[in-house]
């Protein structure tokens, strides 16, 4: 295995460097800085919470729904079936009971000016008279002009000096926005006593995470739709403040770029050098080196190297380079190998979930991957001047702890159909991405 020396080894007194070898982020563990068990027991520092029939502690809460803009789609649950509605109007909201509610982000990261006057972007006709119906509800329009308020106000404007015509240029993001969020009915568990009980990732059933990558999948794919000029959706997750979290509310994001982003740029061009990269690099290597920590037929999760915080790699396995593309028994599967790593990791654990998939306009085939960060650590003065990340859990103590949780959560039927640990195969190349290349 001496092609993968360069990457990551064990020096002799016990320090491990890595090479991640798609960034080239470099990490040392050092000996003796030793981390903590993961748990999700109530610590000590946990406050007590006041329980209330209905949620109302931050603004995504079903108290507040008003206070978030124009929903595009909530998906609710009837008998054993979810289905998705689409436009529901404020006098609407408490007639059905959200599982998942997508809504625009006050805030954009990427604005519906940038796409106007860089593109000049133009709403479709059906989103066009969405939006006219929506404002042509007398409550609908109170609610847009009270959120456009709300906005101005806390960038600094006054509302009252900004004429009706800009306020509903303002709102034209509200419905065809780049920026979008998928956003959990809980705040809390079910029969939550105490501030740190949050309903996380792994906190729902896997039947509930599923049906929440399937959203927001579908998410995903409504933004590409009403955006031509989007060649990518980013999509992420950050759970709690230190991940950057604004509400310790689930939610993940969905934002439409222009461009691929510099990690898919770097690893398009690593791939056409090297069209098995994925495998001999990723999974291969994991395989490898025993930090394989859960498989089942669709998905292969694996403590991963090279990162300036703990993380956990999950790829799909299949041969289709599209989220939107996976059947549902892949999808199922793929979303159980996601769902446990989240719940071995806790509500307790603050952490980042990237998403990194094939981008539309790409001939080449990146397998869908998603990496779970755990923000126990924060990037300081040694590591912003070499370039060199000191990473407190060694892959190998990731890979021990994620095992240990994940075997206490089978044993109390938590988690989907999975092999854990040395249960996990040992063949070579599982990802099937690969077979394009080599079938030309």
């Amino acid at each position: 295995m001496s092609e993968y020396n360069e990457f990551f080894m064990t020096l002799k007194d016990g320090t491990i460097k890595q090479i991640n070898p798609f960034t080239g982020t470099e990490v040392w563990n050092v000996p003796g800085r030793g981390s903590k068990p993961i748990t999700n027991d109530v610590p000590s520092t946990a406050k007590k919470i006041e329980k209330k029939e209905k949620e109302d502690y931050c603004n995504f809460c079903e108290t507040k729904y008003i206070n978030t803009p124009p929903e595009n789609d909530r998906l609710i649950k009837k008998g054993k079936k979810y289905e998705i509605i689409s436009g529901v109007f404020p006098s609407d909201l408490d007639k059905t009971t959200p599982v998942f509610r997508r809504i625009p982000n006050l805030f954009e990261i990427v604005t519906m000016d940038y796409w106007k006057k860089n593109f000049g972007y133009v709403m479709p006709k059906e989103v066009e008279e969405a939006k006219k119906r929506y404002l042509e509800d007398k409550k609908g329009l109170e609610h847009v002009t009270h959120i456009v308020d709300m906005k101005l106000k806390l960038l600094g404007r006054k509302p009252e000096e900004v004429n009706y015509s800009e306020k509903m240029e303002i709102a034209d993001a509200f419905f065809a926005g780049g920026h979008e969020l998928i956003v959990g009915a809980r705040h809390y568990i079910d029969n939550a006593e105490y501030d740190t009980q949050l309903c996380s990732s792994g906190e729902l059933t896997p039947e509930e995470h599923f049906q929440y990558l399937k959203f927001t999948i579908s998410g995903m794919m409504n933004i590409y739709n009403n955006n031509r000029f989007a060649r990518y959706v980013a999509v992420f997750q950050n759970w709690l403040k230190p991940a950057g979290a604004s509400f310790d509310h689930l939610h993940k994001q969905l934002v439409a770029l222009d461009e691929w982003g510099v990690a898919l740029e770097r690893e398009r061009d690593l791939l056409r050098k090297n069209p098995n990269i994925y495998n001999e690099m990723g999974a291969n290597l994991a395989l490898y080196y025993n930090l394989v920590v859960a498989e089942n037929e669709h998905a292969i999760a694996f403590s991963d190297i090279g990162h300036r915080y703990p993380t956990i790699a999950i790829f799909y396995k299949g041969e289709k380079p599209f989220p939107k593309d996976l059947d549902e028994n892949e999808l199922r599967g793929f979303s159980d190998i996601v769902h446990a790593i989240h719940a071995a990791l806790t509500s307790q654990t603050a952490a980042n979930e990237e998403w990194y998939y094939t981008p539309k306009d790409s001939v080449d085939t990146v397998p869908w991957h998603i990496l779970i960060k755990m923000r126990i650590n924060t990037p300081a003065g040694f590591e912003g001047g070499t370039k060199i990340y000191i990473n407190p859990m060694n892959p190998y103590d990731l890979r021990d702890k994620v095992i240990t949780r994940l075997m206490q959560l089978r044993q109390q039927e938590k988690t989907g159909d999975i092999k854990i640990g040395q249960e996990c195969g040992s063949e070579p190349n599982p990802l099937r991405y690969y077979r394009k290349y080599y079938s030309r």
